[in-house]
C-alpha cells in the first residue's frame, strides 16, 4: 500500500483495518476498526480530514478527496462503491454510495441511504434517511428503502476484508 505523510498530516489506520497493497492514501485520513480501502482507490487528505468511520469499504478506483473548508466523512458500515467520486461531503452511517456515483461539497447522505449508480448528488443536497438518490443530477425518492436494506453489502466486505490479508498474494 502507499501510505504517505504529507508536511505533518499523517494518515491514522486502526489495526484491525484492511487496506489493499494498490491503495494510495495521503496525508489527514483516519480509516476506523474493521474498514477497508482496495485496490486503486485514492484517499488524498491534503487540505482539511478524511475521516472513515467503523466497518466501512472503499471500494477499487474510489477516490475521496476533501477541501479547505470542507472535510469529507464517512460513517461506520458504510458502502463506497467502485469509481465513486467523494469531495467535501458526509456519508452516514449504514449508506451506500453506488458505482461511479459522485457526490460533492457541502452535500448530506442520511443514514441508510442509497446515491444510486452514476448519480450526481450536487453541492449541498441533503439526501434523507432510507431516500435512493438517482440520476444526474440527482433526485429525491423519500422512503424508497427499508431499514437495513444497505447491510449486506458492508458486511460482505468485512469478510473479504478479514481473509485478503491471509490468502492475498501477488504471483508475477
Amino acid at each position: 500500500m502507499a501510505v504517505y505523510a504529507l508536511g505533518d498530516r499523517v494518515p491514522e489506520i486502526h489495526p484491525d483495518a484492511y487496506i489493499h497493497p494498490d491503495a494510495t492514501l495521503i496525508g489527514s485520513v483516519v480509516i476506523g476498526a474493521g474498514s477497508s480501502v482496495w485496490a486503486q482507490a485514492v484517499i488524498r487528505a491534503d487540505d482539511n480530514f478524511i475521516r472513515i468511520g467503523r466497518g466501512s469499504s472503499i471500494q477499487d478506483g474510489a477516490v475521496l478527496h476533501c477541501t479547505e473548508v470542507h472535510e469529507t466523512t464517512v460513517g461506520d458500515y458504510v458502502t463506497i462503491g467502485h469509481l465513486a467520486h467523494l469531495e467535501g461531503c458526509q456519508v452516514l452511517d449504514r449508506s451506500l454510495i453506488g458505482t461511479g456515483s459522485i457526490v460533492l461539497h457541502d452535500a448530506v447522505i442520511g443514514p441508510e441511504a442509497l446515491v444510486g449508480a452514476a448519480a450526481l448528488v450536487p453541492a449541498a443536497m441533503v439526501v434523507p434517511t432510507l431516500a435512493m438518490a438517482l440520476g444526474v443530477p440527482a433526485r429525491i425518492r423519500e422512503n424508497a428503502l427499508q431499514k437495513g436494506a444497505n447491510d449486506l453489502n458492508f458486511e460482505s466486505y468485512m469478510r473479504r476484508a478479514k481473509h485478503y490479508p491471509e490468502q492475498l498474494r501477488r504471483i508475477d
